[in-house]
């Protein structure tokens, strides 16, 4: 595979040395500009303040990037024409020279490959609503069965079906398990109000599922690490129930279908909430970074 790893994420995976994964859509599509490059930087230093190595995750003209310099971050941010890479689309990408940014199943394919345990994100792709008729499941869930990387996550998006969501990861396999919580984030929420089987309230205790994970060895699959945004900073419940309902209807209305909803419906919640779900968003993925980087040193301290 045409892979650069970076000299500092090089080095840190040699000697041992936590690194953190992050992935790129979140930058060239789920930010505003310039707004989106400033919160790319401030996600980096983060890990970085947390006593971890950044791996800022892209593919860039056909060769997949595991830690960017701030001019191919600057790119992915700035480049209207930088294309959205799941894990099916990256030997396409790699073929025809192509750039994009990678998605979660994306970003933890490339991570796993690098050798790269823990990676923080916003939210979980999942099992759209009405699945029945539309068949419509996110490709994360599959890959999260298949690779060995810790994703720190606010849950999956609420605009989702989110019990249907869990029991997919139950029957591929997945482990969830609460930080601190024992309902299942509902991203933009503290709590989508299911429950979760395991609550773990430490980064040494997550550390040391992982080790288990390493000790039972195959089948191998991800561990996820449900970290609820601070109740504080959620977007107001009555609120978040409101305006989605009200998309769900204009969705339908307008015939939006297929991976069309999903953009379709952040875009209508951060309209009708006046920004208020863009910034829950990004309070849930700073924290889940800070996490990230505490488990990824607590993992190395331990020793891999």
């Amino acid at each position: 595979m045409s892979t650069q790893v970076s000299e500092e994420v090089r080095e840190a995976l040699h000697e041992g040395r936590p690194v953190v994964a992050l992935e790129s859509t979140i930058i060239a599509h789920g930010l505003p500009r310039p707004r989106n490059l400033a919160v790319a930087r401030e996600l980096e230093d983060l890990v970085r303040k947390g006593g971890a190595v950044p791996a800022t995750i892209a593919v860039i003209d056909g060769v997949a990037h595991v830690g960017l310099d701030d001019d191919r971050l600057t790119r992915i941010a700035e480049d209207s024409e930088v294309r959205k890479l799941g894990h099916r689309d990256l030997a396409p990408a790699l073929a025809t020279g192509a750039t994009g940014a990678t998605t979660v199943s994306g970003t933890a394919w490339l991570a796993h490959s690098a050798g790269i345990r823990v990676f923080a994100t916003g939210g979980l792709g999942g099992v759209h609503r009405e699945w029945s008729e539309s068949q419509d499941e996110s490709a994360d869930l599959r890959l999260l069965s298949r690779v060995e990387v810790t994703v720190v996550c606010a849950g999956v998006k609420s605009i989702l079906d989110v019990p249907a969501t869990l029991q997919r990861l139950e029957t591929l396999g997945v482990p969830v398990v609460g930080y601190g919580t024992e309902h299942f984030p509902g991203f933009y929420l503290a709590s989508s109000g299911e429950p979760v089987d395991w609550t773990l309230r430490t980064p040494e205790e997550v550390a040391g599922v992982i080790r288990a994970q390493d000790e039972l060895g195959e089948p191998s699959a991800a561990l996820i690490v449900a970290n609820p945004v601070p109740v504080a900073d959620q977007l107001d419940p009555e609120l978040h129930d409101r305006v989605l309902a009200q998309g769900l209807a204009a969705a339908r209305e307008k015939g939006v279908t297929g991976q069309a909803v999903t953009p379709f419906l952040l875009e209508y919640l951060t309209v009708h909430t006046d920004g208020a779900s863009l910034e829950a968003n990004l309070a849930a993925v700073r924290g889940n970074v800070r996490l990230a980087a505490r488990i990824a040193a607590a993992y190395a301290e331990g020793g891999s």
